[in-house]
């Protein structure tokens, strides 16, 4: 779009994309891969993220870290087990926001069930789905005018929408309303799409931007989903306006077999960073961004299974596999930034959550 918010003219697209076949100096750049590569672990970082010519360490055992024309993709995936030996410490009292509180003790804990799938739990106290995902208002910023950045932060939060929140996603169907609004000009991240959903791995993992549950082993309770969470946005570089989003889902779930009522619930927490480029001077399309970096928090969703799918445990399952290796973790705490978790955990595959 033009700063006057019309859109650009296709002869003037046409001009842009020749100009950087052509290699001409004020040619648009194409946000993708140069390299990919793989450096020290998180917990060894003492300062902020470098430029793309640097080496820039993976966020986890887990992630990748990946280079990109201008934007530095990094990806990380920290997922957090129950621990079978600490049922009373899971449920609250489903007081509080979960911000700051501490697990409860109490010697009868409050379970969910089916009609009350969020019982025992900070989140029984927050919004539903997009409610409770604020919103900053719009100003100019960038190349944007006020009223363009008020739709880049509408499809923003459209695709939040989309890869988490949408009932067929969830319901393992392939996030297509979600992969439009990403830059098909970003090769690396298409390369991720094209792969994830067909041959799932560490490196191509789809949990790391949408939520999908397999059918056949779980099944969503209810309509609803609980978030906690934000919107924010500033001056990226080359003008653009940079949307990040931090933001809690928490999902409960009972066995797919018939009769089936022990509720478990899967907590993600996700930080997705979105550029809305100029056209003028990064090769994109109108009304997609592309992905600067995205990482990824769970718990409850499985411990080193790479199926494409989140897979919760149950009690049966939890008492026969034990607990995590890692450091405990209270899934509810927003006060600790995601990369702070991700030092914290160190190199342990998982980790020991408090409270579900």
């Amino acid at each position: 779009m033009g700063k006057d918010g019309a859109s650009i003219p296709d002869e003037e697209w046409e001009r842009f994309l020749r100009e950087a076949q052509a290699g001409t100096q004020s040619a648009p750049e194409e946000p993708s891969a140069r390299a990919r590569m793989v450096g020290r672990r998180l917990r060894e970082e003492t300062g902020p993220p470098e430029g793309w010519r640097t080496h820039q360490p993976p966020r986890r055992r887990r992630g990748k870290a990946w280079y990109v024309v201008g934007l530095l993709l990094a990806v990380g995936l920290l997922v957090v087990a129950l621990d079978p030996g600490r049922v009373v410490g899971w449920f609250g009292d489903g007081d509080g926001d979960g911000a700051s509180a501490s697990p409860a003790t109490e010697s009868a804990p409050q379970l969910p069930t089916p009609e009350q799938p969020f019982r025992g739990s900070p989140a029984a106290r927050w919004e539903d789905g997009t409610a409770g995902i604020s919103v900053p208002a719009a100003r100019s910023t960038g190349w944007m005018t006020k009223g363009q950045v008020t739709q880049a932060l509408d499809q923003s939060l459209n695709f939040l929408t989309a890869s988490s929140l949408d009932p067929d996603v969830l319901r393992g169907e392939r996030p297509k309303k979600a992969i439009a609004l990403i830059n098909p000009h970003q090769r690396d991240v298409q390369d991720y799409l094209s792969t994830a959903f067909r041959e799932p791995s560490q490196e191509n993992d789809p949990l790391l931007l949408f939520s999908r549950f397999a059918q056949t082993k779980v099944q969503l309770v209810g309509g609803v989903v609980k978030t906690q969470g934000s919107i924010t946005f500033r001056e990226g570089k080359r003008g653009s306006v940079e949307v990040t989003s931090d933001v809690t889902y928490v999902y409960p779930v009972v066995r797919a077999a018939t009769g089936s009522d022990e509720v478990a619930r899967t907590i993600v927490r996700r930080e997705t960073v979105m550029s809305w480029d100029d056209p003028a001077k990064v090769i994109t399309e109108p009304g997609t961004f592309s992905l600067v970096s995205y990482k990824v928090d769970a718990t409850n969703g499985g411990c080193g299974d790479f199926t494409g799918y989140f897979t919760p445990e149950f009690t049966a399952d939890r008492a026969a596999k034990g607990s995590g290796n890692g450091p405990e973790v209270d899934p509810y705490d927003r006060n600790k930034s995601m990369d702070a978790r991700m030092q914290e955990a160190g190199e342990a595959e998982c980790g020991t959550a408090t409270r579900s």
